[in-house]
């Protein structure tokens, strides 16, 4: 059970830390500074950053899993 609770909060903590590195990066900013900007607005504003979170994990997701695909005659 242990394991899988480790394997759980692995996945998440490599999704949440991405955005802030990926945000970071195109923005010139220190990833520090963007993980602190999203808690205290979370905090402000009563969740709702949270929600613009998610939906940039999830279009990295998807960005992700675009450029993976493979050409047709390569099967």
């Amino acid at each position: 059970m242990n394991g899988m609770v480790t394997r759980i909060q692995h996945f998440f903590q490599g999704y949440a830390f991405g955005v802030c590195t990926m945000l970071g990066e195109l923005l010139g900013v220190a990833t520090s500074s963007i993980r602190l900007f999203f808690i205290y607005a979370s905090f402000i504003t009563f969740g709702s950053p949270v929600i613009l979170y998610l939906v940039i994990a999830f279009a990295m997701n998807l960005r992700k899993h675009w450029r993976r695909r493979n050409p047709v005659w390569d099967y």
